[in-house]
């Protein structure tokens, strides 16, 4: 492997400031950032805007005009490889001349997976890999998760008092946490390919799940809105279908012919031991219509459901500062444990304050 100069991190470090522009827009794409160096100043910028637009490196590279000949190339993504909706980007840097190309990453879509490096290569243009491959990776799990597995990566978002629970025994949970955390939950469904609910929630709260006051621009783009609903129970006049954007119902293949003039898409999918809607089935109809990530917003036992499949790659508790007490629920409904050590454990890789609130971020151990 290349030994990276301070001067290369500093360089891949504003390819990524660049890439995560797109964090909001890029969906189904990655989000990629690209920088065009000529001893050692900067010549051209560009970061993918969104799907269908041109890539990061023909916008770097028509910023730079003729300075590209000779230049060493900073992109955080593997180069593109195939003629898709854009031409490809290796074609576009093998014409302009360029010298060097550092890439953070290999591209996961097998389609591109080291293609794109080798055709460089090819060209007689050096290749190195692997600067700062840890938060370009960040930047893409979702994208990444898709094409290694075909499931979208799944956030659980819980709101929940400090004794862990979710909500009074009467149902009552607006608000349990502040404005600032709530703002903050609509700028992450911003992020989000889909936004994913249960009936039994959709029935108590009548949730939007609609992207409102998250300060970006999406572009135009709005997240699928997901509900799973095993006995099709959707109400026809649920406040969603009155929002902008697509709203998707799954339920057990069985229940379909029952959907009659729903103001959805309806799906389909097995049913799992309980006779709910299959959580494994769920995911892959969803990857299989390009979600790279999904924010689950859910009541405790679609929670704990997702929890018990290991289907939840991150937990993110929004922890407010107030006791609810025995009676309320628990934030999650998980099967009776014999044995501490049988207990699901979690790595904590975030804490701040939001607002009056604690923002934490777990990852499964």
């Amino acid at each position: 492997m290349s030994s990276f100069t301070e001067f290369d991190r500093r360089m891949m470090g504003r390819a990524l400031e660049l890439a995560d522009l797109g964090r909001f827009t890029t969906h189904p794409n990655p989000r990629v950032g690209c920088v065009i160096v000529q001893n050692e100043q900067i010549v051209g910028e560009g970061w993918h805007r969104k799907w269908g637009e041109p890539h990061a490196e023909p916008l770097a590279l028509g910023a730079a005009g003729a300075a590209a000949q000779g230049s060493t190339v900073y992109v955080t993504l593997e180069p593109h490889s195939y003629q898709s909706r854009t031409p490809p980007c290796t074609t576009a840097l093998i014409n302009a001349g360029v010298r060097r190309v550092i890439c953070a990453t290999l591209d996961p879509n097998p389609q591109v997976h080291g293609d794109g490096v080798r055709l460089l290569r090819e060209a007689g243009i050096q290749v190195d890999e692997g600067l700062l491959a840890d938060a370009a990776h960040a930047l893409n799990a979702g994208f990444e998760k898709r094409h290694a597995t075909g499931m979208p990566r799944v956030i659980l978002k819980i709101a929940a008092s400090l004794d862990g629970r979710v909500a009074l025994a009467t149902g009552e949970s607006r608000w349990i946490t502040g404005p600032a955390a709530r703002a903050d939950v609509h700028r992450l469904r911003a992020e989000m390919s889909a936004v994913l609910t249960g009936i039994d929630t959709v029935l108590a709260d009548d949730p939007q799940l609609t992207v409102r006051d998250a300060g970006v621009d999406l572009l135009g783009r709005r997240p699928l809105r997901v509900v799973l609903d095993s006995k099709l129970r959707m109400p026809a006049d649920a406040r969603m279908f009155a929002e902008a954007g697509e709203t998707l119902v799954f339920t057990r293949e069985d229940r379909v012919a029952h959907a009659g003039s729903m103001q959805a898409s309806v799906v389909g999918v097995a049913a799992d031991a309980n006779g709910r809607v299959d959580l494994t089935a769920v995911l892959q109809e969803l990857g299989r219509r390009l979600c790279n990530d999904v924010l689950v917003e859910a009541g405790p036992t679609l929670a704990g459901s997702f929890i018990a499949a290991g289907l939840a790659d991150e937990v993110l508790v929004y922890l407010a500062p107030m006791l609810l007490g025995a009676d309320a629920k628990a934030m999650v409904q998980l099967p009776a444990l014999q044995r501490l050590s049988d207990a699901r454990r979690f790595g904590l890789h975030e804490c701040v304050q939001v607002g009056t609130d604690l923002k934490l971020r777990y990852f499964p151990a």
